[in-house]
């Protein structure tokens, strides 16, 4: 993220519960939020008023919402791209957008080290993640090197913890 591309929020104490709460139950509707509000943190505010503040943070940018299945319909992996620099200069960009574009792609990120390009992809199958990298060696092989890919399984959480927003609470 740029610093053009950071929210520009000044965050309340109230914003922060509204995050915490919704980290703990994503289907909490602003009514009952109010409710917690009140009861839980002795704040008084209207529904609407959460509802509001809710809609800003989310057209803001201050969190984002993604629907993730259950991993009993899909298949994850953790995918990791190494280039090959005799072609990179010419072909970065078509690959890169590639990968971010593409449907199988739940999470994309740029690292350091060997493997600069890391993505969790998922698949219906292991057929299908196959084809997959061979598509994409067809298609994009001239830039990368070499593509690691671990299948993820055992997925023990798969959440944001409420409490990670309890720092940010002390910081306003």
């Amino acid at each position: 993220m740029t610093e053009r591309d950071k929210p520009d929020w000044s965050f309340k104490e109230r914003d922060v519960i509204i995050l915490q709460e919704l980290a703990s139950d994503p289907q909490l509707s602003s009514r009952e939020l109010t409710a917690i509000l009140d009861s839980e943190y002795d704040i008084d505010v209207s529904h609407v008023t959460v509802s509001e503040t809710i809609r800003k943070m989310r057209e803001e940018g201050v969190f984002r919402e993604a629907i993730i299945p259950n991993e009993e319909y899909y298949i994850f992996g953790l995918f990791e791209f190494k280039f090959d620099p005799e072609h990179f200069a010419e072909e970065w960009r078509a690959a890169m957008e590639y990968i971010r574009d593409d449907e199988h792609t739940l999470f994309y990120f740029l690292s350091d080290g060997e493997y600069q390009w890391k993505s969790v992809m998922m698949f219906r199958d292991r057929e299908q993640e196959s084809r997959w990298i061979h598509e994409f060696y067809k298609r994009h092989g001239r830039v990368v090197s070499n593509l690691r890919n671990s299948v993820v399984h055992n997925v023990l959480k798969f959440r944001t913890d409420p409490e990670i927003f309890r720092r940010l609470r002390d910081e306003t």
